[in-house]
This record gives C-alpha cells, structure tokens and sequence, in this order.
C-alpha cells in the first residue's frame, strides 16, 4: 500500500538453462547465441484490475570470450581470435528481439583497465549489426559510482528516459 491505495507488485526472475554456471568459469555465448548466465526478470504491478509488466534480461557481453580463473582476485578477460563473433551475436539478438521487442543495451563493464577492450568490442558489433531495434548505452558504473555516489545514477537514468517512456 503505498497513500492508501493497494495494489500488488510481483517480481519473477527466470534464468536459463542454456549455459549456465559458476562466474569465471562461463561466459560469452555458444554458437547459437545463447548467452551465459542469462536471467530474465519482470516486474507485474496489479491494481484495481489493470495489469502492467516490464521485462529486464542480463547476461554475459554476448560474443565469444573467457576469464579463467587464476591466482589473481580478477582475471583477465580473452576474447577469442579464432572465431566468427557475429554469428552467435546475431543470433543472440535475433532471439531478443522476437521475445521481447526493440532492445535498449546498458552496458555496466570498466571502459578502462582489462575491461576496456570487452567494452569496446562490444559497441563495436552493436554497430556493425545496424539494427534499428536495437540500441546500445556504455556506462562505467564502477567510475560513475565509486564512493557509494548512487546519485551519479541519475546520469545513467537520463540516457534512458526516452527509450523508458517509449
């Protein structure tokens, strides 16, 4: 109940069955553009009747890429050489866009450090692909946020309030 008027908010989160496992150990995508670690979450509000939902998806940056671990708290990220990234990419977006619609890409990785280059290699294939449905957003939350400043959220908030309203 929030002023007096009662309403119910369900939250369901659904992850995949298609590559899942333990950080490090599984990330990128498979050949069918199954990313690893993927959950999709929605949010149901009800009230007096009416219903309304938004779905939100994560998973790992969709191409082909490791982080083994090792003796360092963060290992360093390897996209792999020897492979066609744009199939499974393609396929990977292909399957978003049939399930939920135009697509609004928040990317949270460091745009510094052993990051940068998943960042880059990422809004690089998002421009390749040239998707109308599909837009891309790079945020560098641990810079934007770091000493618990939540209000720089609002920077991020401000970059999708168009495509959030639409």
């Amino acid at each position: 109940s929030i002023n007096g008027k009662c309403f119910d908010w369900l939250l369901v989160s659904r992850r995949s069955c298609f590559r899942a496992g333990v950080r490090y150990y599984v990330r990128g995508i498979d050949s069918e553009g199954h990313a690893a670690n993927f959950v999709e979450t929605e949010q149901i509000v009800h009230y007096k009747g009416s219903k309304a939902s938004f779905v939100q998806t994560r998973g790992s940056i969709p191409f082909f890429w490791s982080q083994r671990p090792n003796l360092k708290y963060k290992p360093k990220p390897q996209i792999s050489k020897s492979v066609n990234h744009m199939d499974g990419f393609q396929r990977h977006f292909d399957s978003q866009i049939i399930s939920y619609g135009k697509q609004m890409i928040v990317n949270l990785v460091n745009q510094k450090g052993s990051e940068k280059p998943l960042e880059q290699t990422f809004a690089k294939m998002v421009s390749s692909m040239a998707n109308g449905m599909v837009r891309y957003i790079a945020f560098d939350f641990h810079k934007e946020c770091s000493r618990m400043r939540w209000d720089r959220l609002q920077i991020l908030m401000d970059q999708l309030a168009e495509q959030q309203d639409e």
